[in-house]
């Protein structure tokens, strides 16, 4: 049954209110060549058991994750989430729960961000983060906007070594906001590039680490640097497990840290929703984007929560907003905060140890098949890897046979120069099994 809530009556009195002739004269701004000049190509009706039937076909077609060797990363990793993550965020005051427009009367809910941001502080080594933010790639650019506002400058440099995503949602927003942005040219180990393009206008250098490349850098130098030139350094992650092992952005001299946290309770879910981690300096307090969360003492003296800090265009004037990306990833945010408080640090530690560990063992492997160079230098748990020819027609090859062998650079920026490159990761859902089986395949293939 078709839902066709307005008559013809309904729309010709609609249409007539706001002067329009016909449905059509509501799309005169959509280029002619774009319109659509015959019906969708769907069957017009079909029952129930025939969508279900329909879909579960089309749906078949998707090769899970779990379903064999698998080694994509590339700024979203396969990691195990506990059952109890995802039986607690179903809970209905979490699930149907949105924007807290009334905030103080969910005291649950404020507890929840309070916690939340309380980790990702800690684990980013700052003194603030946010309630979080859409995603990585946006949180980047909110970043560099951010960074702007404090340093009342207009330029951006970014590392060579930046998820090609994360750079262009940068430009997407840096054009809208008339900032220049100087990206650096794609290297597996080039962090330390940045340092040369600093200026008097540039107000940040952005830098990844673990990069796209899986190099973990020691940014100190590169966050002097910045500082001496009056600029401020975002530091970049896309792997949050990597905080486990590594030294964390703030103990680098991060003035913005910027992060995806889908590795931590949150499942790859073929693309999404994801969560976006924001920290920062406490000088940098009032120029941040986002909503923050106090905890407080009510009337009566009793503990309690209450948003300290709300800076969208939603709740303020919209030019006074530090930002308009009109949502968060709270359910996502809670699902970090679970699996973060269920490992705690000892459990974040041996988790990022065995991360560590797969991917020593990943590189031991490949080390020993003809033909295939690892590029990458101090390695967490991804790594570049060149193999003879085009990495994007062997990945689908390896695919054909089972083994999803990783992601290759090419499609992710093509044309610079990484056709034969493949991204491969390894975490603690990588057995012996699957890295002797894509050893095996890659030796098949390349002899």
């Amino acid at each position: 049954m078709r839902y066709l809530p307005l008559s013809p009556p309904d729309r010709a009195r609609m249409l007539s209110v706001i002067g329009a002739g016909s449905i059509d004269d509501l799309f005169v701004d959509v280029p002619v060549e774009a319109r659509l000049t015959r019906p969708v190509d769907l069957p017009y009706a079909q029952g129930e058991l025939e969508v279900e039937r329909a879909l579960s076909k089309l749906a078949s077609r998707n090769r899970a994750a779990g379903e064999g060797p698998f080694f994509c990363g590339a700024g979203a990793y396969r990691h195990h989430v506990p059952a109890t993550v995802d039986h607690l965020i179903q809970r209905s005051e979490y699930l149907t729960a949105y924007t807290p427009y009334q905030p103080e009367i969910a005291q649950g809910g404020l507890q929840v961000l309070y916690e939340f941001q309380t980790q990702v502080a800690r684990l980013t080594g700052m003194e603030i983060a946010n309630a979080s933010m859409y995603d990585g790639s946006t949180a980047t650019a909110e970043a560099v906007m951010m960074a702007s506002r404090v340093t009342r400058r207009s330029k951006a440099v970014l590392s060579p070594g930046l998820h090609p995503h994360y750079a262009a949602t940068i430009r997407t927003m840096a054009e809208a906001a008339g900032l220049e942005v100087v990206a650096m040219p794609l290297a597996v180990d080039g962090e330390a590039g940045v340092i040369g393009a600093v200026d008097a206008s540039t107000a940040c250098v952005v830098v990844q680490t673990p990069n796209l490349f899986g190099a973990v850098t020691d940014v100190t130098a590169i966050g002097k640097a910045a500082r001496e030139a009056g600029a401020l350094m975002v530091v970049v992650t896309t792997e949050a497990v990597s905080w486990g092992l590594i030294k964390s952005p703030g103990e680098m001299g991060a003035d913005i840290v910027a992060a995806e946290g889908q590795s931590i309770g949150n499942g790859l879910n073929f693309g999404g929703p994801y969560v976006g981690l924001f920290a920062f300096r406490e000088a940098h307090l009032r120029q941040a984007p986002g909503r923050l969360c106090g905890e407080t003492v009510d009337a009566e003296g009793r503990r309690g929560f209450v948003l300290t800090l709300s800076t969208r265009e939603q709740h303020i004037r919209r030019d006074k907003a530090t930002s308009n990306i009109c949502t968060n990833s709270g359910l996502c945010a809670l699902a970090f905060s679970i699996h973060m408080t269920l490992l705690g640090e000892t459990g974040l530690r041996k988790l990022a140890s065995l991360n560590h560990q797969k991917a020593r063992g990943l590189k031991v492997a490949l080390s020993g098949v003809k033909g295939v160079e690892v590029l990458t230098p101090r390695v967490f748990n991804e790594m570049a890897v060149r193999v003879p020819g085009d990495a994007a027609a062997l990945v689908e090859t390896l695919a054909g046979k089972g083994v999803l062998a990783g992601v290759p650079v090419s499609r992710l920026a093509p044309d610079q120069g990484f056709d034969d490159v493949i991204l491969m990761a390894a975490t603690e859902t990588t057995t012996d099994a699957d890295i002797a089986a894509l050893a095996s395949a890659l030796a098949t293939e390349l002899s």
